[in-house]
């Protein structure tokens, strides 16, 4: 087969594994730390944020760093891969021999820092790997998309499906993500090559551009929904409808949806161009953030078709605009690090906002963490929060991608 010649599973296991370290965290780290440590939202919010604001200075450089790799790239990158996965573990697998707040500050910093690192080198590989075939971009981005969001399924149900089974879930979580970094870390070692061209790319020259830089923005709000809903989802399982032990199921639901999604999108993308393929799913995920709305507690079955919905939606954005800023990316700047450090930077940048706005909102209208007799007020703002917010940013996103000629 023409994909296992290119090598392209081996994208789709690296995807997966770092998916596991990106999405997740955000998803299970912040009520972890609250639950068992007792870590106060509010500051768990404020330090996340200020976690991106590192990440300002600290993603592009990991792109310049990252163009200036030649014969020492395999060992670099394999030694950065085994850094993520000790960090998992530390996070997830150690108690906290200091205080938990800065123990989780430290974890996170070197979790993420090698999670960006990896990050921008992977898909600045995969510009060069399809090169200037649009076709190719699609094509790689649909196996690596659907690694990526099959690994998200994984890490997102595990710790739920391993509790009442070993005595610690999240260590275990952490003790199998770091194997499974080590066999990814393996399949990936013949594809790291040095760098495309003698000439490492500007980042002044990428912002300057006018495509990417619109690209760039359109990821910036587009992706501020999945960071809002991500961040709460845990949070309105639990608490706005009242499905305990159903929160695994539903993650599982939904990235499986986004995941299955995936090729579909990319083959639709092929035939009718990426722009209003990815048009008709944002309108689509507008109408899942809307039903959700109206949902009581006790509606779990009509949530879990929430879940399939929006996952399908997510699916979409995760395929089609990495491979239409690849594409730009294979034109402009072939070495790929400075770009993809800009793209990691925006796509971090709104997990962080949701936590440091959200979190602190939640708490503020009597919001607690695992509270069984919560305030009507902190439930009405945790559905606006998780359903009307996402709804305004995508209704935005859609008019800046129908008003932008991306194709140009």
């Amino acid at each position: 087969m023409k994909a296992l010649s290119e090598r392209l599973p081996a994208y789709s296991v690296f995807a997966a594994v770092l998916s596991g370290a990106g999405l997740p965290i955000y998803i299970y780290a912040p009520k972890y730390y609250a639950d068992t440590f007792g870590v106060s939202l509010a500051a768990l919010g404020a330090l996340l944020f200020a976690m991106r604001l590192f990440d300002m200075i600290q993603d592009p450089v990991l792109g310049w760093i990252s163009e200036r790799l030649t014969s020492s790239k395999k060992l670099i990158i394999t030694g950065t891969a085994l850094i993520m996965a000790l960090s998992m573990i530390g996070l997830f697998a150690i108690a906290p021999p200091i205080d938990p707040l800065w123990w989780f500050g430290i974890t996170v910093t070197g979790l993420f820092t090698a999670f960006s690192f990896l990050t921008i080198n992977f898909y600045a590989q995969g510009v060069s790997k399809a090169g200037k075939d649009p076709q190719g971009h699609v094509r790689l981005a649909a196996w690596r998309e659907s690694g990526a969001l099959l690994g998200v399924c994984i890490a997102a149900v595990i710790p739920t499906v391993l509790i009442g089974v070993v005595a610690s879930p999240f260590a275990a979580f952490a003790y199998g993500f770091a194997a499974l970094t080590i066999v990814a870390a393996i399949f990936m070692w013949p594809e790291w090559k040095g760098r495309v061209n003698a000439e490492p790319s500007q980042i002044s020259g990428i912002i300057r551009d006018n495509t990417a830089r619109k690209l760039l923005i359109l990821a910036l709000v587009n992706a501020t929904p999945l960071a809002v809903s991500s961040t709460l989802f845990l949070f309105y399982v639990e608490s706005k409808l009242g499905a305990v032990g159903w929160e695994g199921p539903l993650l599982v639901l939904f990235f499986l949806a986004a995941a299955l999604s995936s090729p579909i999108w990319s083959a639709l993308a092929r035939r009718f161009s990426p722009k209003p393929v990815l048009v008709a799913a944002m309108i689509l995920a507008v109408a899942s953030f809307a039903y959700t709305l109206t949902l009581s507690p006790g509606d779990v079955i009509p949530f879990a078709f929430v879940c399939v919905l929006s996952g399908a939606t997510i699916g979409a954005d995760l395929t089609l605009l990495p491979a239409m800023f690849a594409k730009r990316m294979a034109a402009i700047s072939p070495n790929g690090g400075q770009g993809f450090g800009l793209w990691n930077l925006v796509n971090k940048f709104t997990l962080a906002f949701a936590a440091v706005v959200l979190l602190p909102l939640l708490e503020r209208s009597g919001f607690t963490a695992g509270a069984t007799d919560l305030p009507t007020e902190a439930i009405t703002m945790l559905t606006v929060l998780y359903a009307l917010v996402p709804s305004l940013l995508k209704l935005v996103a859609i008019g800046l991608l129908i008003a932008t000629k991306l194709e140009d």
